[in-house]
């Protein structure tokens, strides 16, 4: 899976330099079209986050592991030049651990990630981009237990994250997108004061949605 999705995100980087370099989808004349310095885009994506689960000490040993979930995104985006774009990313989910002892009870994750984005192709309609920035983590609404003992976790992180992605246009005003991001994030965990080791989450994001500009 892991390699499935690199491949993703390194053709859509590739089709933006192909686009740039060629005039096989030229700007359209209407000047209006494509994306400009001051445009607003906002974009609802359909996501499946794909944790790529890495854990230390007794996690390890308890082989914890985090699934998979299907959630809804909403981002804005402010282009400050042409091509170069600041992307704020909103989403919330809700994960399960699981391990050798069994299920470990559930935890809600807020993610908020803000991007700097160069645009390629901005005045066309197939619009292929690339990001990278940073994420601030919310853990939240855990009920994590092992048995009757309660585990806690660090409620917050920073990370890195990376993105590639593209817009079709459909109509003037709606475009399609697809959009892949790796988001790195963790928690440190502990049961009666006592360290059970770091979480490591770092998922793959996925997403698929729509789009308009102002």
């Amino acid at each position: 899976m892991n390699r499935t999705i690199r491949s993703i995100a390194a053709a859509l980087f590739t089709a933006g330099l192909a686009l740039t370099a060629s005039h096989t989808f030229a700007a359209d004349s209407d000047p209006t079209s494509g994306i400009h310095a001051g445009d607003v885009l906002i974009r609802l994506r359909a996501i499946s986050i794909m944790p790529q689960v890495r854990t230390s000490d007794t996690l390890s040993a308890l082989n914890v592991d985090v699934n998979n979930a299907i959630v809804p995104e909403l981002d804005f985006t402010y282009m400050i030049r042409d091509n170069i774009g600041v992307e704020l990313i909103l989403a919330t989910s809700r994960h399960q651990l699981t391990s050798s002892l069994g299920n470990l009870g559930g935890v809600n994750v807020l993610p908020p990630t803000l991007l700097l984005q160069y645009h390629f192709n901005h005045q066309g309609k197939i619009r292929p981009y690339v990001g990278a920035g940073v994420n601030y983590t919310y853990f939240y609404n855990d009920g994590l237990h092992a048995g009757d003992q309660q585990i806690s976790v660090k409620r917050s992180s920073f990370g890195p994250a990376l993105q590639a992605g593209v817009d079709v246009q459909l109509t003037k005003a709606v475009f399609a997108n697809v959009d892949v991001k790796k988001v790195w994030m963790k928690t440190d965990a502990s049961m009666n004061g006592v360290s059970l080791g770091t979480l490591h989450i770092d998922p793959w994001i996925v997403g698929l949605g729509i789009g308009t500009k102002f």
